[in-house]
């Protein structure tokens, strides 16, 4: 069959793409995200994908979590199999980020969306960096940012820290009273999703010039670096790098992470669900080579999910 399927499913949205030999993108959609740890019905959400688009041959889903959690994992390998075929095949997120970006090659993605890592592959092998959940780990991640957020609000509110701009500014984008900020976190659904989406009001701030916003800003790129850093020399790679995820949209934290890292980054070739659409055209025996990948790169700036 001459259509492959590429999902990259995050942890607040979902990222489809059906493609053919040609590299060519026949549809572009998105829908909710498929955390298995979340309140989504992940199962029912990769249901209506596949009644939606119909028989398709190669498939790769890239999926929160996956190689991470061994129930999960096998959970999520067993629902990918029964919805799409024996051969759909599971990979982590983040790892089809990694192929998109550098098109298979070497070098290192820093990821920080929802959650964060750092994906690396080099002459010393495959390693990953960070990626612990929002429990104990993100450093960094939309949620991370979101959530110092509200407690450097918090703090602010009651008294705990000096200047209470940074919260009053934070509350007035999300239009809510101080005295209402408890009952709006906690009511959240899904709250991993809600509390992540607080990071673009923290970017707005800090391009707007809010000091403790910028202060946040850098304080989250100064994890990205530590994980690119370790991830590189772990893998024997040098500091050839790449990004993928909402938070480096923000013009500070990339201009840190250049700093830092001691080199501009490598523009993502392809995004995310470029890298699971190369994975499925490899695995069908396609030829993936420069005329697949510049095809498929137009096509996915041409057709953004809605």
């Amino acid at each position: 069959m001459d259509r492959v399927l590429g999902i990259d499913g995050g942890g607040t949205k979902t990222d489809v793409a059906l493609v053919d030999r040609s590299g060519r993108v026949l549809s572009r959609m998105r829908t909710e995200g498929l955390d298995p740890t979340g309140e989504t019905d992940w199962e029912a959400v990769l249901d209506g994908l596949a009644a939606d688009l119909g028989p398709v041959g190669s498939v790769v889903l890239g999926l929160p979590y996956h190689g991470e959690i061994a129930e999960v994992s096998q959970k999520q390998a067993q629902v990918a199999a029964r919805v799409f075929g024996a051969g759909a095949r599971v990979l982590n997120d983040v790892e089809v980020a990694f192929d998109g970006a550098l098109a298979g090659e070497e070098g290192v993605l820093i990821l920080a969306g929802t959650g964060s890592m750092a994906w690396a592959r080099g002459p010393l092998g495959m390693h990953r960096v960070g990626g612990w959940g929002d429990l104990f780990g993100d450093e960094g991640s939309a949620f991370w940012i979101g959530r110092e957020a509200l407690g450097r609000a918090s703090q602010a509110l009651d008294g705990r820290r000096g200047d209470r701009g940074f919260a009053t500014a934070l509350l007035a984008r999300i239009g809510v009273a101080p005295e209402g900020l408890i009952a709006w976190a906690y009511g959240l659904q899904p709250q991993r999703a809600g509390i992540a989406a607080l990071a673009a009001h923290v970017s707005a701030l800090a391009q707007a010039g809010e000091t403790e916003a910028r202060d946040l800003m850098a304080e989250a790129a100064a994890h990205l670096v530590g994980h690119g850093l370790t991830a590189a020399r772990l893998c024997g790679t040098d500091a050839r790098w790449s990004f993928a995820g909402g938070v480096m949209a923000d013009p500070l934290v990339l201009r840190v992470l250049t700093d830092r890292m001691g080199v501009a980054p490598t523009a993502p070739v392809l995004p995310p669900v470029g890298g699971a659409v190369l994975r499925a055209a490899r695995a069908a025996g396609w030829d993936t080579g420069e005329d697949f990948v510049a095809t498929l790169k137009t096509d996915l700036n041409q057709q953004p999910a809605p």
